[in-house]
């Protein structure tokens, strides 16, 4: 992921979890998700808890994983559509929380 995009992820998560309690995962999800779709387009996908896994496939660039205190963070770009240009899709491995 571009750094601009890095730094955004980063900067939304706190003001998440500025306006939303820790234990509300699903709504810090949103907010990310919405920022993103506003920002950068729709598609993008959030996924916020302590205790998770996933298994992905995302756009070329437009997959970041990070904690904030005990708090893990998956933010990326899936296919908008079925007929979406499936060679920028990336298959991801499993990411543990």
């Amino acid at each position: 992921m571009l750094l601009t995009k890095q730094q955004d992820a980063l900067r939304l998560a706190g003001k998440a979890l500025d306006e939303f309690d820790v234990t509300d995962s699903t709504e810090i999800a949103c907010f990310i998700k919405k920022e993103f779709d506003r920002l950068y387009g729709p598609g993008w996908q959030c996924i916020v808890g302590t205790d998770f896994g996933s298994f992905v496939t995302h756009h070329c660039g437009c997959f970041i994983y990070f904690n904030i205190g005990s708090l893990a963070i998956l933010l990326f770009r899936g296919a908008v559509a079925p007929e979406a240009d499936t060679s920028l899709l990336v298959a991801m491995e499993a990411v543990k929380a």
